[in-house]
């Protein structure tokens, strides 16, 4: 007997889940043990696949469609859920939605089965670590937290278990943002905006449009966290009613969060302060990451002494400016999730030693011309890998010393031959790492392991 399922009221239950990530799996699997008439469909052969999820779909009779997409299921389906990589554009998409299919993302579908106050991080760069952060600091005051989205593990997964958290603590990105109709944050939390994904999108408004999205269903005695330094977000204006808490790096009027010297001044009336000497991750940008974690945190009253232990305690996360080694005095360091050109453009701007700086992969659309500039006066030479390696060298050609080359031990064997003791060697692609590998977290450990296998001297 098919129960309830939204989106399915009064139709037949034939539901199409697009893409065989994570979160399909968790939302074809669902959808299956309520009865639902459930296909997958993904790009990929079946050998790319992972066989166990396959075998455990097929046991519960979800039909799987692999190497590519076909235009009669789509059609036939009452519901389409699409996971965060799918486009909402494709035009086989959008026929079915003229057809009367609903079609929805795997955040919104899985946010109308929720009930628990849900605290929704986005931005360009730094949400999976505030994202993080905040789950840890509430873990610290004793609630019961699940931390997930776009994290690694999707909302789908804590939609389809027991449901007992506090609170769901969840990173959401752009694409998740496209198709969401209903979804509604009790806290959202929007870092920064800078060009990202523009192989994605028509231009940067639309892109940061999607983000935007992330307030738009908020209404009174909800909350959104604004990084009043940011162009875009300084204009932003969520719906009546909402609570704005906006941050920024120096004090001024209208900021519920800013820096005194190594301090955090946070509230909306008396201020709380908090110490950010012990804090243990490098770069500015990780510090500024803090106002909104604190803001967040005091929003839904976690006790001041749970925040401080939060920051005195924070280690950080794999591939995000990591430490991964040193080869006689060269500190090398992993940050393969600047997937993006602002981040490695704060990333280079985290060292105030010289750098030799690893780079490339797959173009997403930016100009490098940022980078190179920042680079300036502080990284000394330069390795480009990948599909992008000639853009990057065109960005980068008569400022700073720059060579290609094919892998990535290639990559780190150059960079070292080039520092000096003292010296870092940086690994910050500001691009995609789908030409190479599988995706920043396979990058960065291919990384680790050349670092590793290189000999003292």
């Amino acid at each position: 007997m098919l129960r309830p399922i939204p989106g399915l009221e009064g139709k037949k239950g034939r539901v199409l889940v697009v893409g065989l990530g994570i979160s399909g799996h968790r939302t074809a699997r669902w959808l299956a043990a309520r009865g639902a008439d459930v296909t997958v469909s993904d790009m990929r052969p079946a050998r790319d696949l992972d066989p166990a999820v396959m075998d455990e779909l097929e046991k519960m009779g979800v039909i799987l469609e692999t190497g590519g997409h076909r235009e009669e299921t789509f059609l036939a389906a009452d519901m389409i859920i699409l996971s965060p990589g799918v486009p909402a554009d494709m035009p086989v998409v959008r026929a079915s939605r003229a057809r009367g299919a609903t079609v929805t993302g795997e955040l919104e579908f899985a946010g109308r089965l929720v009930d628990t106050p849900v605290i929704a991080v986005t931005g360009t760069n730094g949400k999976t670590t505030v994202t993080t952060f905040l789950g840890r600091m509430l873990r610290e005051a004793g609630h019961r937290v699940f931390v997930g989205g776009n994290i690694g593990t999707p909302l789908m997964a804590y939609a389809a278990g027991k449901r007992d958290a506090d609170y769901a603590v969840v990173e959401v990105s752009s694409f998740q943002l496209d198709t969401i109709e209903t979804f509604r944050p009790r806290v959202s939390v929007v870092l920064n905006i800078s060009p990202d994904h523009l192989d994605r999108y028509p231009d940067y408004a639309a892109y940061a449009r999607s983000k935007l999205r992330i307030f738009e269903n908020q209404g009174p005695g909800d909350v959104a966290v604004l990084n009043d330094d940011d162009d875009i977000l300084k204009r932003a204006a969520p719906p009546p009613g909402v609570t704005v808490l906006r941050y920024g790096r120096r004090e001024r009027e209208g900021l519920h969060a800013f820096f005194e010297g190594d301090r955090i001044r946070a509230g909306t009336g008396a201020r709380r302060t908090f110490s950010v000497r012990s804090f243990r991750l490098p770069g500015s940008h990780n510090r500024e990451n803090l106002l909104p974690a604190v803001l967040a945190g005091m929003t839904l009253g976690v006790d001041p002494g749970a925040i401080q232990a939060t920051i005195d305690t924070f280690k950080g996360l794999p591939h995000r400016l990591e430490a991964v080694g040193e080869r006689s005095g060269v500190l090398f360091y992993d940050d393969s999730k600047a997937t993006n050109v602002d981040a490695a453009v704060k990333a280079v701007r985290s060292f105030d030693r010289p750098v030799v700086l690893i780079a490339g992969g797959r173009h997403k659309g930016s100009d490098y011309g940022p980078l190179a500039a920042a680079a300036e006066g502080r990284v000394k030479q330069a390795v480009f890998i990948g599909e992008a390696a000639a853009l990057l060298g065109g960005a980068f050609r008569d400022r700073i010393p720059y060579r290609t080359a094919v892998t990535m031990e290639e990559a780190v064997a150059f960079s070292f031959a080039a520092a000096r003791e003292g010296e870092v060697v940086l690994l910050a692609p500001a691009c995609s790492s789908f030409d190479m590998f599988t995706d920043y977290a396979h990058r960065g450990r291919v990384f680790r392991a050349a670092v590793e296998a290189l000999e003292d001297g």
